[in-house]
């Protein structure tokens, strides 16, 4: 919605500046206002008209494509819940090439995802295998899944495994 304003809104100044020129130099060319006076005339409309729906109109598209890139990885993040979610394991492997994205990348937004409150799970690093489970089943977890080592709270709506570092995620 913004940038499609804001591309309008750049439109709509290149036709108030054309307008501008011409209401502000036919007479010039007639003779009945001076060559001062159009430019006068040009500069303060321009001041007035086309400069702020410029500014607002560039504002407007940079606000509008940040907006996409958001809602971009939104959808990247819904998309991997899902796959998590319906699968119950995934390899993220097979979630960086079904997003597009690289194993970074798949990370961050599973910490993202862990921050929000919207997954919980956990993920061996090392196997490469994110999980999908209960959090009401991890929280009276106390050995690790994968190795049975005893748990630590690594962070805010974490428990990593000293020994493996496979992760748990809760919400």
């Amino acid at each position: 919605m913004g940038r499609t304003l804001g591309i309008i809104l750049l439109a709509g100044s290149v036709v108030a500046c054309l307008i501008l020129a011409l209401v502000m130099y036919v007479p010039t060319v007639e003779g009945s206002r001076s060559a001062g006076a159009a430019t006068l005339g040009f500069g303060l409309g321009a001041a007035v008209i086309v400069l702020p729906l410029t500014g607002v109109g560039a504002f407007l598209l940079w606000r509008g494509g940040q907006e996409a890139k958001a809602m971009a990885a939104v959808q990247q993040q819904r998309k991997l819940l899902d796959m998590v979610k319906t699968r119950g394991q995934v390899a993220i492997s097979d979630l960086a090439l079904e997003l597009n994205s690289g194993r970074e990348a798949v990370q961050q937004m599973i910490y993202d995802l862990v921050g929000k409150g919207l997954f919980s799970g956990y993920v061996n690093w090392q196997e490469g295998v994110l999980y999908s489970r209960q959090a009401s089943q991890m929280r009276q977890e106390t050995k690790c899944q994968h190795c049975g080592g005893q748990l630590e709270l690594a962070g805010k709506g974490v428990i990593r495994c000293p020994f493996c570092g496979t992760e748990y995620f809760l919400d």
